[in-house]
């Protein structure tokens, strides 16, 4: 049985076929779908439709004189030409077994040359191999559908349609996968247009459910075909054949680096002689890691499974899961490793875990510091905070 990582993926993204070779710098070299987020112009579509174009044509409209591009999240915004439409408003995180519906221009150059609409159901809330980017959707969908919106039943978007299951994946050629296809989380969506200063409708509510003839009525105008232009060829050069591209599909989170704070949670795993950056890229290629705590001078990471506040520490740099960011309480405790402040102490806890004594700490008024003894793991608090002294093996944490 081949294992779930060695699983191919084909983008849905189609090729046209160009004729004799006098004309084919006439002729686009692949096609996709977008549709608008903002009534600005702004529309959102798939990298891989657009990452090699020379010229980018929104059908009925115009080129593109602007695009931006994520190509490890594979998406892009480009700013439209010509007349604009009603955007599609960004809805949070969808719901298991929701129906959707898919919306783009599939197989333009086959079959006819409108829009078309597939419903189906959100299958599951993770991609290939956990991956939290994306959703597993049953709506069918075929080459040029990339980059064309998921929609609830009240039109609002919860996906980006992106890559399907490659026949023979499951390792027996002769049995396609039957509407096992990707959208990418319109909460994945929602942190790249934040982060270009792009400002979409937000979906605060869900309205009333739409029938499918409504949906497509409600839907379509907000949603284009894109032609791309590749870059002109030489005259020997031979003609671009139609073909799918793959989409590398790694396992990828959303996480964030707070400088100088100290992430508190439970340790389910120690690297050590790392780097910074070698530290966050292991939290985010393991799937239990929902937080981490990189110390500075000792070059050691700590890997969590969860978390619920942090603290100031100079030595450490901490890591946090978009998707527990905002449930974490930011306090105003210092933390500082072979550290004591002696005396003020009023009270002793025996074997105690370092989360344990900070809590302790935060949960009494009278505690304005603590000492946690890692050899013994002995708890002190204390009553009042004196001199700092060097002390190794000692955990110091002032309120």
């Amino acid at each position: 049985m081949i294992a779930f990582r060695w699983f191919a993926f084909i983008a849905i993204h189609a090729f046209c076929l160009i004729g004799a070779q006098a004309i084919a710098q006439e002729q686009p070299s692949g096609s996709g779908t977008g549709f608008y987020v903002t009534s600005d112009g702004w529309i959102v579509t798939n990298a891989h439709v657009v990452e090699n174009c020379a010229r980018i044509k929104v059908v009925g409209r115009g080129e593109v004189a602007e695009w931006k591009i994520d190509a490890k999240n594979d998406l892009a915004t480009l700013q439209s030409p010509g007349a604009t439409t009603a955007p599609i408003p960004v809805r949070g995180e969808p719901r298991l077994g929701e129906d959707v519906a898919a919306l783009g221009y599939p197989l333009a150059s086959i079959l006819s040359s409108s829009i078309k609409i597939t419903t189906g159901n959100i299958n599951s809330l993770l991609g290939m191999a956990d991956d939290t980017r994306y959703l597993q959707i049953s709506a069918p969908v075929q080459p040029g559908n990339s980059g064309g919106p998921v929609v609830d039943r009240s039109g609002h978007l919860v996906g980006v349609v992106t890559a399907g299951l490659k026949a023979g994946a499951s390792g027996d050629s002769s049995v396609p996968p039957q509407n096992v296809n990707f959208a990418i989380k319109a909460s994945v969506l929602e942190i790249f247009l934040q982060s270009r200063g792009i400002a979409f409708l937000k979906a605060d509510t869900l309205e009333n459910t739409l029938t499918t003839a409504d949906l497509a009525e409600r839907i379509a105008p907000s949603v284009v075909q894109l032609l791309c232009y590749a870059a002109e060829k030489s005259a020997t050069a031979p003609p671009v054949q139609s073909e799918t591209r793959p989409v590398a599909l790694e396992p990828f989170k959303p996480l964030r680096q707070l400088d100088n704070r100290d992430v508190i949670g439970f340790d389910y795993a120690t690297l050590k002689d790392v780097s910074g950056q070698q530290c966050l890229d292991a939290c985010k290629k393991d799937s239990r890691c929902l937080a981490a705590t990189y110390n500075k001078p000792a070059k050691y990471c700590f890997l969590k499974n969860g978390a619920a506040v942090t603290v100031v520490n100079r030595d450490a740099l901490g890591i946090i899961s978009a998707d527990i960011a905002a449930g974490i309480l930011e306090t105003g405790f210092a933390i500082a490793s072979d550290r004591d402040k002696p005396g003020g102490d009023y009270m002793h806890l025996r074997q105690s875990s370092f989360v344990g004594c900070f809590v302790a700490c935060a949960q009494d008024q009278r505690c304005l510091a603590f000492s946690y003894v890692r050899k013994n793991h002995s708890c002190w608090l204390k009553a009042r905070a004196g001199a700092t002294v060097r002390r190794t093996g000692v955990d110091l944490g002032v309120k």
